[in-house]
């Protein structure tokens, strides 16, 4: 049986309202350069992934959980910028602490070997080595949406140069 194919719109309609706009603008921004979105179905409702055009690197997952809608961040070039990270409001900075360490720094067998490894960065004078399949693992609230946008941006902006 052939897998059903979806839109943006299946996803749109399961968001909440709330966060219309900034879905919709992460979108548009990310559809402007030529970024590959797809549309899957999961058991815990749409999930929503964004690639590079050129490299086929991910940037962005927008997927459901049980506490709502959430975005991933690939913030491969995150130690670049550090002036936003720097910024960031408590709840995020709380979230990038609990992610998990990078587990091939600790034992390079115990993770995918086709894993680019970890995110290598600082907030303040703290120093961070990231999973990053869970370090910009953020849930979206009207606090962070502004400093998710930035730090979306600001990827976007590197993985241009």
């Amino acid at each position: 049986m052939k897998n059903a194919e979806y839109k943006f719109e299946d996803f749109f309609l399961n968001v909440e309202d709330v966060y219309k706009d900034f879905v919709e603008n992460i979108n548009q921004k990310l559809l402007k350069k030529n970024y590959i979105s797809k549309i899957e179905s999961k058991a815990s409702g749409f999930f929503v992934s964004y690639s590079h055009p050129k490299t086929k690197r991910g940037i962005l997952n927008f997927l459901f959980r049980k506490k709502g809608l959430l975005v991933r961040i690939y913030g491969d070039n995150c130690n670049k910028y550090s002036d936003l990270l720097n910024k960031l409001p408590e709840n995020i900075i709380n979230q990038i602490e609990k992610a998990g360490v990078c587990k091939r720094l600790i034992n390079p067998e115990s993770c995918n070997q086709k894993c680019p490894m970890e995110y290598d960065f600082y907030i303040g004078k703290k120093h961070y080595q990231k999973c990053r399949n869970s370090c910009f693992y953020l849930e979206i609230d009207s606090e962070s949406i502004p400093f998710i946008v930035k730090i979306i941006e600001k990827e976007m902006k590197e993985r241009e140069e």
